[in-house]
């Protein structure tokens, strides 16, 4: 599996391949198809390190656990169990 540094900058390569628009259909669909599959494994591993995160938050006493916020680009609660 790669590296989320390596997922997010093969989904930019994938995004400005595709906002060129001078690409066939068929190899279009699969570098969506690719970008759809990279864009979700980031946002698993985004979402365990904001769990992990969390925890480490709860553990200090003083301190409140508080969901990260990501640039506003989060939608839906941090708590999916």
């Amino acid at each position: 599996m790669p590296k989320f540094e390596e997922s997010l900058s093969r989904l930019e390569k994938i995004v400005d391949e595709l906002e060129k628009g001078d690409i066939p259909l068929d190899k279009s669909l699969a570098l969506f198809e690719e970008g759809i599959q990279l864009s979700g494994s980031c946002r698993k591993e985004l979402e365990a390190a904001e769990g992990k995160v969390e925890i480490l938050l709860k553990q200090n006493g003083k301190l409140q656990a508080e969901a990260f916020e990501g640039a506003g680009e989060r939608s839906g609660s941090s708590k999916k169990k």
